[in-house]
This record gives C-alpha cells, structure tokens and sequence, in this order.
C-alpha cells in the first residue's frame, strides 16, 4: 500500500493510581520496597476507575475510591511524613498522561496519503510511525482499522528453535517440519503437564485435559473451541463419547462433517457444510445461514428455515425431521466457534507441547526469558523445570548473559536481566568485558573492567543481591557494603593508569587494591528477603525452613499434604492447623466488608488461603509479606460454574484464627528451657527476662556446673511472653542449642 499509507495507532499511557505511587517514590529517591507496599495498597477491580483522590461526587458509582475501601493508606498517611509527601504528589499527578506508547495490534491502511487523514508521530531515532490520534479519533475521522494479533509464544517458538541449534549446530528442525503425531507430545497434554503451553496453562484446562486424554490433532482443536462459556455445556457428552459412550448422528449423510468430533457440532464450518450436504445449500449462502444464526435475527432466521425446508425436501427428508435438524443447528451455531481459528491456535498449542517433550531446555529457558519482568511467572517456569528434572543454575557472573540460555538439554543457565535493577544494556556491557578478557576474579576486578557509564552502583548491588557474584565471593554482605569502594578504586585506577614513578617505572603504591568492608555474614532471613527483593521468589532456600523444626511440633499437617474434611462440600469440617510464609496477597471489597487472599508457602507447597470480613479486621496488622503465620482453617470443596459454564470443583481454605510466630509460640508452647552453667549471670538473666514478664509461658532452668545439676522452674511471677527479640537474645547470650522452646504434642493433636 506505500509507506505513506500505513501506520499504527497511538496509546496514551497515564498516571494511574498504583503507577503514579510508583513513579513519584522514585523521583522522590525512596526504597522499592516502601513503594511497592504503598502501591499494593491501592485497590484493582477490572472496569472501574480507582483513584487516590477522596471523593468528590457522592453518586460516583463507577469510581472506587482507594482511601475509602483501604483505611491502612489513611493510617500511614498520618503517621508517616514521607507517605504523606509522597501522596500529596501523586494525587496532583495522577491522570496526566505519561508516556506515547503504541497499540499492539491496530494498524491503519489509507486510500492515499496518511497526512491527508491525520497527523503522525515518530519516536526518536525509530523509522515506524503512528497516528496522533488514538483508536476511537481515528475511526471518527474515517479511517479503518485492521487488528494484526501478535502473540508472545511465536517469540517464544523462534528463541526455542535457536537454542536448539545453538545447542546442536546441526540441526535442521524448523516448525512447518514437527510431527503433527508425536506420542510425547501428547503425554504432555494428557497428563496435565502444561506449564507454557498455549491456551492449556489454566487450571480449569488442566482439569479438562486430565478427563479428555487427547490423543490426536482434532482433540486439540476441539479442545480450544470447546473451553468457553457456553460451549463448555458439551464438554461432558465431547468426552464421554471420545471415551466409548454410543451415539448417533442427527443425519446419516453428515457423518463426514461431524465423524472428528464424535457427532457434536463444535465449529462453524461445521453448520455450514451440513447446511450444504442436507439443506442444498452453497457455500455462500451457507455462510449467510451461519450469521443469520450468529446474529439472533429472527426475520432472516424465518427465512433461512425456508429455505433449508425446500433444500432438504429435493433429497426426500420430511419437513417435521428437516425442521428438527434445523433447530439443533441453530442451537449449535450459537455456541459454535470458527475452526480455522481454533486450529491456528491448537497448531501453536502442539508446537510448545512438542518443544516442551523434546527439548525440554531450550523451551524453559525461552519461557522463562520472555518472562522475565513477570516476577511470578519466573518462578512457575523455574518451579515446573525443576520438577520436570531440568536443572536451573543460579545466577552467575561469570556464566550468565541477558537471557536464560540453555547449556546442555538438562541445564539452563540464569538470566541476569531478570535481575530487578538490572537492564540489558548493563548486561551486554557486562558480557562483552568476560568476552575481552576473561572470567572476573573478584568485585574490584569487575568495576575496573566494564564501562561505568552503563553499569552503576545499583546494577552491581542488584547482581550481589540476586546471587551473581556468589561463584566467586559468596559473603553478599561484604560485597554490598564495599560497592562504594570498590566503584571508586576502579575510577581512581583509571585516573592513574597513565601516572608513572618519578624514578621510572609503575608506582605500585598508586595501584593498591583497598580492603573489603568486614561486614557480618547476613543470617537465612535477611539473605533470603534481599535475594527476593532481586529475584521476585525465594532461589536459594525459604524462609519457612528455619522455622519448620519448631513449628513442626504443632503444626502437623504440611500445605502439600492438605485435604477438605467433613463431607463431600466441607460441611462438619474439622478446623486444621497450618503454617507458612506469605509469599503475597491481594485484597478484595466484598459488599459487606473487606477480605484478603494469602498465598501462604511452607516450602513444600503454594496454596491460597481466603480471610473474610471480621476475621479480616481482627488480624489485618499481622498479614504482611514475608511474615510467618499460622493458622487454624477449614478446608473444604467449592463448586463452581453451572449454567453457561461448566462446573468445577476445587478446594478452598478459609482462615479462622491466625498467629504471628510470636503469638503462636505463646499459645502452642509448653515452657521454654534454658541451660546455664556455673558461669552464667542470674543478674543477666533477670534482666533479659524481666521485660517480657507476665505472660503465659513457663521458664525453667537447667543449672549444671563441675559437681552437681538441676533443672528449676521459675514461679509464676516470672511467666513471661515468647518474643523474637527475647529469644534472640538469649541465644546470643547461652547459645542457640541452650534455648530450647517445649512444645506438648498432645495438647495440640
């Protein structure tokens, strides 16, 4: 058509609630992580305008208002002087549009000249152009749109076959060459193991697959035409045919149309061949029938019964049973959906399944570099690679480039871009420097090497952060605390190079390499917490392990192994004890109250926990991220769907009572039992004792020196409260395998 006659369309990004508390925190040189918490305070609910703003007009029904459904944004404001700058802010800017952006599929294609139409906006230093009008202004002056969609598994589909020619220089595979029968393949759909396969991902899917147990092409088709309101009706008559239920076909002759999906009209086409076979239709006029049913219309539906009633009357069938068919082909065309679009989508579908069950590395590792800003989505490709049997190496200075790449069929190597605070950029300066000269042998030699410009001192804490120098200094602590020197050795070494002794030669002592910080080694939680703030999930370890000893005593049922009570829909269900950190959660108005969903973790297991109304208000102050919790729940299987869409059944955990680790040790321990020595200070201990005084848990001591022991109980003046600090304490004071916290099983069974 001419460069001149075709564009893509403009997007006007705004300030919206969450981003502009986002973007002003960061001007405002505040921590991503006081942004981040503030910004998931602000509400989401599809199709409503949240705001920061307090309400103006009392009728505003379309509007949801973030101080009103969160109080904890009111609360902070007041007792934090840098929320309330921040706020302040943000409210003046939220809703200025932010940035130009371009819509993802809208392309514009003029009779002549765009500029004629519109005007156009190019970016600097890009050669494609785009509307200055947006997607409703440009059809309001005449012109026409066409939708090209574009599909991040297509990217992910090409990365997958050059890794595997990278792995195999050899190899000759391309797409348009992969078995459309490949038994693999369909094991992968069978058994439900679809993590990043196209269109199967859902649990809802996943459920189907395990029932269907496709094992051919037109399965999968089938299959994605199926899984929508509506048709989902037929989903249990799809599969209790494929798996042997007789059945017969409304009409001998469409045996050929609808043989594939076992005598049920799934498609379009469907209807409009046998529009064709029965009624005496053309094809053209078959496609008028599909819209005319499409559409609902009942004047040209009367018509097309007509004309169905006469096509079929020339081949002999009555009207009564020509009617008949005519009925169920309108109840079908209803639900139908258009197979070529479904077979396009179950292609792309197969294609991920076969990468995924035949080379496995190359296809993790092009997911898990697509994903790699959706922090979430990272750790599922890691989880499933992982228990798919591949291995994911942590990050790595020395080995790892922006993306994941696979090393072998079984290893995949750790993208450095999905470093928070990273970039590609940093990155390939990064990589080109290993590539010039080498491997890096420690941090000094590292900020000597690569370009300053590029590579800052919040790349190189993020790199430590995640793990990335751990190959070859694994004390983060120490590597963090000296980035500053470290940064300004390599600058004063530049400044240097060309500095020679007055005597001739190099000074040595201008070369001098400084001393590291001697900082403490982090203990587990802190090394886990900033490994997530760098990662997004727990790589390393999880933070419940240090715990899971202790609150094993109590606690006896692990999230892995949690199962509903009671009767087949939870009613007389048991409460159960659970524990785990929360890894994130969400809130959610109900139109009564306010509830959270937790994403509790053990370790062993994820799973989704629902906090209601008052229980809600009572433990809201403990529900935080990366806190260990534990709770009393019931258990119980839910159904859902029916009507338009078909029922499922799953399981829902619904908390009761929930503890913080301080207020479960209270509750669940028997006593706590110190061992002293004949060293030991009872002035010490009083005064570590004493202001936690007055609580439920019994002390006793275990008193040894060189001629005798005992074990005492203090009295009950002395009961105190279980507190971390408390406890931490007296580690550092006894040592930690002096401080014993005693549970009774039997009281907790």
């Amino acid at each position: 058509y001419g460069a001149d006659s075709v564009s893509q369309i403009v997007t006007f990004g705004t300030m919206a609630a969450k981003a502009v508390v986002r973007d002003v925190g960061r001007v405002l040189d505040l921590g991503y992580n006081f942004c981040d918490q503030l910004a998931k305070l602000v509400p989401f609910q599809p199709g409503r305008h949240i705001t920061l703003r307090r309400r103006t007009n009392p009728k505003d029904e379309q509007t949801i208002y973030a101080r009103e459904v969160e109080p904890l944004i009111n609360q902070r404001e007041e007792k934090e002087e840098e929320v309330r700058e921040l706020l302040e802010l943000a409210e003046r800017l939220e809703g200025l549009t932010r940035n130009v952006g371009m819509h993802a599929g809208g392309v514009l294609i003029a009779p002549g000249k765009l500029t004629d139409f519109c005007p156009l906006y190019a970016a600097e230093g890009s050669a494609s152009v785009v509307s200055q009008f947006d997607m409703k202004d440009v059809e309001a002056v005449g012109l026409v749109k066409f939708d090209f969609l574009g599909l991040t598994t297509l990217t992910i589909l090409d990365w997958t076959l050059r890794y595997i020619k990278r792995l195999d220089p050899g190899s000759t595979l391309a797409l348009d060459a992969i078995p459309l029968d490949d038994t693999e393949a369909y094991l992968i759909f069978a058994n439900a193991k679809t993590t990043a396969v196209f269109q199967f991902e859902s649990r809802g899917m996943r459920d189907l697959l395990k029932q269907a147990r496709p094992d051919r092409f037109e399965d999968i088709i089938a299959l994605v035409a199926l899984y929508r309101p509506g048709p989902m009706d037929l989903i249990p008559d799809f599969i209790a045919r494929k798996h042997g239920k007789p059945f017969d076909y409304p009409d001998p002759r469409v045996k050929s149309v609808l043989a594939e999906t076992y005598g049920i009209m799934v498609y379009q086409e469907q209807v409009m061949q046998m529009a064709q076979l029965v009624g005496d239709y053309s094809l053209g006029g078959a496609d008028l029938l599909r819209r005319a049913m499409g559409k609902k219309m009942p004047e040209e539906m009367a018509q097309q019964r007509s004309i169905f009633r006469e096509g079929a009357a020339k081949s002999g069938l009555p009207q009564a049973k020509a009617d008949e068919l005519f009925d169920l082909m309108e109840k079908f065309a209803g639900y139908g959906f258009n197979k070529s679009h479904a077979a396009a989508y179950a292609l792309v579908a197969y294609q991920t399944a076969y990468f995924k069950a035949h080379h496995a590395a190359a296809f993790m590792a092009a997911n898990l570099s697509a994903a790699a800003d959706e922090t979430d989505k990272v750790k599922q490709f890691y989880e499933d690679a992982r228990t798919s049997g591949l291995k994911v190496l942590a990050p790595d200075i020395n080995r790892g480039e922006y993306r994941f790449v696979p090393l072998d069929t079984q290893t995949i190597s750790y993208g450095l871009g999905s470093i928070k605070g990273t970039g590609e950029s940093a990155i390939a300066a990064i990589v080109a420097a290993r590539e010039q000269d080498g491997p890096f042998k420690d941090l000094f030699d590292l900020c000597e090497r690569v370009d300053k410009r590029i590579i800052n001192r919040r790349v190189i804490e993020a790199l430590i952060r995640g793990g990335a120098f751990d190959a070859i200094d694994d004390h983060r602590a120490r590597l963090l605390a000296s980035v500053g020197i470290a940064l300004g050795a390599a600058e004063q070494a530049e400044r240097n190079a060309q500095q020679v002794s007055l005597f001739g030669g190099v000074d040595e002592a201008l070369h001098a390499r400084p001393h590291m910080v001697d900082a403490p080694r982090w203990d587990q939680r802190v090394f886990l917490r900033e490994e997530k703030a760098a990662l997004g999930f727990y790589l390393s370890g999880h933070p419940y392990s240090a715990y899971r000893e202790e609150i094993g005593q109590f606690v006896r049922t692990t999230l892995d192994r949690l199962a509903p009570s009671g009767g087949e829909y939870g009613q007389g269900a048991q409460s159960v004890l659970i524990a785990g950190v929360v890894e994130s959660m969400r809130f959610q108005k109900t139109q009564t109250s306010r509830m959270a969903i937790i994403n509790l973790s053990d370790g062993l297991a994820t799973q989704e926990v629902t906090v209601y109304g008052e229980i809600f208000e009572q433990y809201r102050q403990i529900i935080i991220e990366d806190a260990v919790l534990v709770m009393e729940v019931k258990v119980r299987n839910v159904r859902r769907g029916g009507g338009d869409e078909a029922e499922a059944v799953f399981m829902r955990i619904n908390a009761e009572k929930i503890y913080d680790l301080n207020a479960a040790r209270n509750r669940y321990a028997r006593g706590v039992r110190l061992t002293c020595n004949g060293q030991s200070s009872a002035q010490k201990l009083k005064e570590l004792l004493a202001p936690y005084r007055n609580g439920p848990c019994p002390v006793s001591i275990v008193y040894h020196n060189r001629s005798a022991s005992c074990e005492i109980e203090l009295g009950e003046a002395w009961r105190i409260s279980l507190h971390e600090n408390l406890l931490q304490s007296l580690a550092a004071w006894l040592s930690e395998p002096n401080v014993t916290i005693v549970y009774d099983g039997q009281r907790n069974a």
